[in-house]
C-alpha cells in the first residue's frame, strides 16, 4: 500500500537504526509530541533500537488525555439535561471525570453519541429541529478546522438548536511550558505532523531559535520516527537548533491556508487550563463574540452546578507526570494494578493516543 508499507520496511528500519549508533556521539533526551508516534515507538520498540545514550520521552500529544476534568465534568452535565444529544468523539467517552465519564452517563439514559466528524452533528440537528445538538469539540490544530466548518455550516442553516463545547488545545505554547519547566529535560522534539499540515511549521522557529532545541515535523511510520530522531541528532551533535520537516509528503511550511482562515474566523486564543498540567496562556480556543450564540456554556451554563475547576486526578494517578515527560507510564505505581483501561484513574489509559494505554497495551 503506498505510503504505509514502504514506511514500515524492517531493512529500512535496521538501516535507519545503525546510521543513528552510528552519528551519536552524547546523551541526549528527545520528546515526542503526539500520541501517535507514542503508539508507533512503543509497539514496534523503536526507542529500544536506539542507542542508549538516547532517551525518547512522551509528551503531551494527546489531546483527549490534556482535556480538563471540569470540561469532562460540564459534558456529563449537559448530556443530562432533557432534549439533549451530545455529541462526542469515541475516546473522550471513558476519560473520567471528578464523578463520571459520558459512558456512564448514557448508562443512566442520557442521550450520548459517537460522532466521526463533527459535520455529523450538524446534520443532526439539522435533522432533530426538536432537540439541541452539543458538540464536545476536542482537539489539537488537526480537528480544529472541522470543527470551525461546522460552526459556520450551522450559521449559514441558522440552525438555533446546535451550540458547542469548547475545549480546543494549541501545541506551541505546551511545548515552551515544557523547556520553561525547572525540571526540563528535553533537548529535542519530534513534532507532530498532522498539526503541522493544518499550521505548518513557522509557529516553531521562534521556539527553536529561543530555547536553542532542534525542532524536526516528524510522520507516524517507523521509518518517519527514526529519520526524524536521526534529523534531531544530526543537529544536536553538530550544535544546530532548527526546524526542519521530515513529513514533507504532507507538511509545507505555511500549512494550510484555507483551513487557518476557517479556524481563525470562528476562533479565537484564550488561557487554557491542560489536565495534569495546569493553565497555560493562550493555548487554547473559544468562539469568536460573532459566533458566541453557539457557546454551550453560554447556552447551559445557568443549568449546571458548579464544579471545581481546578480538580485534579484520583491521588495514585501520576498521569501530569507523564504528560509533562517527567515519568514513563510503567515507573507509576499504579500502572496495570490500580489503573487499567477498564478501570483507568486517568486518561492516558483510555485515549487510544495515550501514552498509558500504549505502555498497556504492547508492554504490560
Amino acid at each position: 500500500m503506498k505510503y504505509i508499507d514502504e514506511f514500515r520496511h524492517a531493512d529500512s528500519v535496521k538501516r535507519l537504526a545503525e546510521t543513528i549508533h552510528t552519528i551519536t556521539q552524547h546523551t541526549w533526551t528527545i520528546m515526542e509530541v503526539c500520541g501517535g508516534q507514542t503508539h508507533t515507538i512503543v509497539r514496534y520498540g523503536l526507542d529500544r533500537l536506539l542507542p542508549s545514550a538516547i532517551e525518547v520521552i512522551h509528551g503531551p500529544g494527546c489531546p483527549v488525555c490534556v482535556t480538563p476534568i471540569h470540561m469532562i465534568d460540564a459534558a456529563c452535565q449537559i448530556a443530562k439535561i432533557p432534549d439533549v444529544i451530545l455529541c462526542s468523539f469515541g475516546d473522550m467517552l471513558r476519560v473520567p471525570g471528578s464523578e463520571e465519564d459520558l459512558l456512564g452517563v448514557k448508562a443512566q439514559g442520557g442521550d450520548v453519541r459517537m460522532m466521526y466528524s463533527p459535520l455529523d452533528a450538524v446534520a443532526l440537528a439539522h435533522a432533530h429541529p426538536d432537540r439541541h445538538i452539543v458538540c464536545f469539540a476536542v482537539g489539537f490544530e488537526t480537528t480544529a478546522p472541522a470543527q470551525a466548518m461546522a460552526v459556520l455550516q450551522a450559521h449559514e442553516k441558522q440552525l438555533t438548536n446546535f451550540s458547542v463545547l469548547v475545549a480546543h488545545v494549541l501545541v506551541p505554547p505546551a511545548m515552551e511550558a515544557i523547556l520553561d519547566s525547572s525540571s526540563n529535560r528535553v533537548q529535542g522534539f519530534l513534532a507532530a505532523g498532522h498539526v503541522c499540515t493544518i499550521m505548518g511549521y513557522e509557529a516553531y522557529e521562534p521556539i527553536a531559535k529561543r530555547y536553542q532545541v532542534p525542532i524536526v515535523v516528524t510522520g507516524f511510520e517507523p521509518v518517519d520516527i527514526l529519520e526524524g530522531v536521526y534529523m534531531v541528532i544530526q543537529q544536536l551533535e553538530t550544535a544546530r537548533h532548527e526546524v526542519e520537516n521530515q513529513y514533507t509528503r504532507s507538511v509545507q511550511r505555511s500549512g494550510n491556508l484555507e483551513a487557518q482562515r476557517v479556524v481563525n474566523k470562528v476562533f479565537e486564543t484564550s488561557d487554557r487550563i491542560w489536565r495534569g498540567i495546569g493553565e497555560l496562556p493562550h493555548s487554547g480556543l473559544i468562539l469568536r463574540e460573532s459566533y458566541r450564540d453557539y457557546d454551550a456554556m453560554q447556552r447551559f451554563g445557568h443549568l449546571m452546578k458548579s464544579k471545581n475547576s481546578h480538580h485534579t486526578d484520583d491521588s495514585e494517578c501520576q498521569s501530569g507526570l507523564v504528560l509533562q515527560g517527567q515519568l514513563k507510564p510503567s515507573e507509576c505505581a499504579a500502572f496495570g494494578t490500580q489503573c487499567t483501561p477498564d478501570h483507568p484513574l486517568g486518561a492516558p489509559m483510555v485515549s487510544s493516543e495515550g501514552a498509558c494505554a500504549a505502555y498497556y497495551r504492547y508492554r504490560k
